[in-house]
């Protein structure tokens, strides 16, 4: 079982920036395959980026240039840097994990997923 807990969520406006945090329990986590995925009010989840065992990135396009997702496997988390919020990236922020370390770009890929944290971008 892996466990995973979001943290860093919150309120800001636009053109701000804020870091989300996914802290995940494993032995193994350096092999695990780690996502970010979010859900607007009405919308379907969707993909926002992917980092692999070995560092390799996948940005959505609405993302790019914007998000950069990392992670520290000494401290076991991933980490996803928001830059030039915008106001529809307005969402629930979901961390989730493939302990496979395929790294799919959808939401059937993984497993384990965290209980979310809120993003609101105010224009």
């Amino acid at each position: 079982q892996v466990q995973l807990v979001e943290s860093g969520g919150g309120l800001v406006q636009a053109g701000g920036s804020l870091r989300l945090s996914c802290a995940a329990s494993g032995r193994t986590f350096s092999s695990y395959a780690m996502a970010w995925f979010r859900q607007a009010p009405g919308k379907e989840r969707e993909f926002v980026t992917r980092i692999t065992w070995n560092g390799n990135t996948y940005y959505a396009e609405s993302v790019k240039g914007r998000f950069t997702i990392s992670r520290d496997s000494a401290k076991n988390t991933v980490y996803l840097q928001m830059n030039s919020l915008k106001p529809e990236d307005t969402a629930v922020y979901y961390c989730a994990a493939d302990t496979r370390g395929l790294g799919a770009l959808n939401a059937l890929g993984y497993a384990y997923w965290g209980q979310g944290t809120q993003v609101a971008v105010s224009s």
